[in-house]
């Protein structure tokens, strides 16, 4: 399983929020793909961006879908309470905080809002099989566990991503993990200063 926390990577998230989110607003659905999602930070990371920079009523059509190979068994409990200590929310501005975290029942944790929990969906998956969960993705972000993984292994996880993308879809990956020179007819990267590729129409 991966390892992730809140608001991980603010440059990649950047970038999504200022490539990606505003043209995504006139879909009635918004299918994202978080990767390798570990214990569910980065996803609701995400699921309040969208919020935050999608509008209210477009962001009721976006569903996230969060996916890891849960070898431990517990990831998908965890991400259905939404509920984390609060020293893992240290990194969250705290006008966020505020905004999407409501009191839990435990000491010392808060609880992620009913508004974001309910706009993902988790489910176990190995990006090893190279079978995709789905097709017509609008984003897929895979920043956590590409590095694990060889080289070859590398270009086919990112080809099954280029098959599940809807045309002009995203692809975000982890700062250090270089788009492969080998799939750059599949990928154009979005801006010189980030890791985000977009789909090549054929």
């Amino acid at each position: 399983m991966a390892f992730t926390f809140f608001f991980r990577d603010t440059h990649v998230l950047d970038l999504i929020t200022r490539h990606v989110v505003p043209g995504l607003a006139g879909f009635s659905r918004i299918r994202v793909w978080d990767a390798g999602c570990a214990m569910g930070p980065e996803p609701y990371t995400l699921a309040i961006l969208f919020a935050e920079n999608l509008g209210k009523f477009a962001f009721r059509n976006l569903t996230i879908y969060a996916t890891d190979i849960d070898e431990g068994g517990d990831f998908e409990q965890t991400i259905a309470a939404g509920d984390y200590p609060l020293e893992a929310l240290q990194r969250i501005p705290p006008e966020y905080l505020e905004r999407y975290f409501v009191a839990s029942d435990r000491p010392q944790y808060r609880r992620v809002c009913d508004g974001l929990r309910q706009r993902l969906r988790f489910t176990r998956h190995d990006l090893l099989s190279l079978s995709p969960i789905g097709d017509g993705f609008h984003l897929i972000v895979c920043k956590n566990v590409l590095l694990h993984f060889s080289p070859a292994q590398r270009v086919e996880v990112l080809r099954m991503f280029h098959r599940a993308l809807a045309p002009g879809g995203f692809v975000a990956t982890e700062q250090t993990q270089k788009m492969p020179a080998e799939l750059g007819d599949l990928f154009e990267p979005v801006t010189v200063d980030g890791q985000l590729h977009r789909r090549r129409q054929p």
